[in-house]
């Protein structure tokens, strides 16, 4: 499973703790982070789609970072989502690893689309300004765009490539690019659909970038370990876990309201704050209720793993 590189493993794409006035909590910020490392995570992924990236205030995306990366004292990896990304703002994208990113982590844009047949280009302008090691992030569902197998050929090989984190929900197209892709030590291949994590650890993806791993990392962790060794009825064990908790928040739900019931959950575990921001839209009283009373049912209170 892992390919050698030192991007592998369970990165756990982490809430961001807002106060109810719409400020990052920077204490709650350092009360997950450490819930976080206890879990033994491989890496963290800040400003990703579960962190509410996109929404995330310019302001403090960077206080953000800072902040990861000050509690996390090379503890673990530390990776940066850079949101809706327009040309012009590419030398963020430096700031952020400034601040203690190890990696960046770049979907294509949304507010100002580029068509597939020109992401080739518009990717080698943002690696080749680039201070250090960009993830690309394929998630059609967000985007609108899926990044063509050839688009990620002609780019392998930048030395500020490191990696694709495939968000599409495509079993087929996922084979097709561990087919292609899998095995170099110099690319490394994350799952980031919850169903296809262990489908896609069996042929050789190096790590999974779990949003459930906010609730559970250590569990995220051993499906990784159990892949690693080759023990599937182990890892089996862990997946079926994961993919229980994942339904607290998933099933039946759009995105936007399953990260409103993910970060409610995170609440409940006694991390950060419930509130979400714009356009999410925070939980009515018997909604949280409803959510503790199945995280009761799911043995995920009290210190429960």
């Amino acid at each position: 499973m892992n390919n050698g590189s030192k991007h592998h493993g369970s990165v756990v794409p982490m809430v961001t703790p807002i106060t109810a006035a719409g400020e990052l909590d920077t204490v709650a910020v350092d009360r997950l982070v450490d819930a976080l490392l206890s879990g033994g995570v491989d890496g963290i992924f800040v400003l990703g789609t579960t962190g509410e990236g996109v929404n995330v205030p310019r302001k403090f995306r960077h206080q953000l970072v800072e902040r990861v990366a000050t509690r996390l004292q090379n503890r673990s990896l530390l990776y940066a989502g850079l949101g809706d990304l327009h040309p012009r703002d590419f030398g963020a994208a430096n700031e952020l690893f400034h601040a203690g990113a190890h990696a960046v982590v770049a979907h294509p844009p949304i507010a100002v689309p580029v068509p597939a047949h020109e992401l080739h280009g518009w990717y080698r302008a943002l690696l080749d300004g680039l201070e250090g090691p960009l993830v690309l992030y394929n998630m059609p569902s967000l985007s609108g765009v899926s990044i063509p197998l050839e688009v990620v050929e002609k780019l392998l090989g930048h030395p500020r490539l490191a990696g694709l984190k495939d968000s599409e929900n495509n079993p087929k197209r996922l084979e097709e690019v561990l087919r292609r892709f899998g095995g170099r030590t110099d690319f490394s291949i994350f799952v980031g659909v919850g169903a296809l994590m262990q489908h896609g650890l069996k042929l050789g993806a190096v790590g999974i970038v779990p949003s459930v791993g906010n609730l559970i990392p250590g569990v995220c962790r051993e499906l990784c370990r159990s892949a690693c060794r080759g023990d599937w009825a182990d890892a089996t064990r862990q997946f079926s876990r994961m993919n229980a908790v994942a339904s607290l928040y998933q099933q039946g739900r759009t995105l936007n309201e399953s990260l409103a019931v993910l970060k409610a959950a995170v609440h409940f575990r006694g991390l950060c704050a419930p509130h979400v921001l714009p356009p999410l839209r925070p939980l009515s009283g018997p909604q949280l209720a409803k959510i503790r009373q199945q995280m009761t049912e799911l043995h995920l209170l009290n210190g429960e793993k």
